[in-house]
């Protein structure tokens, strides 16, 4: 299995490309926030994946996370369709393959509003379903659990479950990083911060 993950992290690190320009100055940056640190996710203009999409493997039955999206997080697309799209911001794979079994927190800005998705693939089939409205600026605490054969998501008081294709009680896989797109490319930079808990 790790002979698996160091053969996708030199593929996802073969697909990237950065502006340097653009790079900040530290490896990483946080901004600190009166009661805690955040890990600040930089999605480059014309880029799908954050700066920082290291391979890690993931084990547990959960994954908690505190997150803030800044202006950044307010885009339009250039086909007005693609504006229903999901980027994804934080989640795990159970297994090697994010397109057969997954579980990620989407979000888009979408009818004015900024929207927080549960998103799954239960094999091979993609689901997903909004979770709740968010503002830009609040810190927003989310959770992703397995429970048997469903996926359940909270953000804030907020509940959603998905179905699961696995039945275990601890996920084996690695974890998933903030990622705009579908079809389109992010159209500036967007900067994402995440705590995890």
């Amino acid at each position: 299995m790790k002979i698996l993950f160091i053969i996708l992290q030199l593929m996802l690190l073969a697909g990237c490309k950065k502006n340097l320009v653009d790079m900040p100055a530290t490896p990483n940056p946080v901004v600190t926030d009166t009661a805690s640190l955040y890990t600040k996710y930089t999605i480059l203009k014309g880029a799908h994946y954050c700066d920082k999409s290291m391979l890690k493997e993931f084990t547990g039955d959960h994954i908690s996370f505190s997150v803030k999206f800044d202006s950044t997080a307010i885009y339009k697309t250039a086909d007005p369709l693609n504006q229903e799209d999901i980027n994804k911001l934080y989640g795990f794979s159970e297994g090697i393959d994010n397109h057969l079994n997954s579980a990620r927190i989407g979000w888009n800005w979408n009818r004015n509003a900024l929207r927080l998705y549960a998103y799954v693939y239960a094999n091979g089939i993609r689901t997903s379903k909004e979770i709740s409205k968010v503002a830009i600026g609040a810190t927003i605490s989310a959770t992703i659990r397995v429970a048997g054969k469903e996926y359940l998501f909270s953000v804030d008081e907020n509940n959603v479950a998905l179905p699961r294709a696995l039945n275990d009680s601890l996920v084996s896989g690695y974890r998933q990083y903030p990622y705009f797109g579908g079809d389109e490319i992010a159209p500036h930079n967007i900067y994402v911060y995440i705590r995890d808990m």
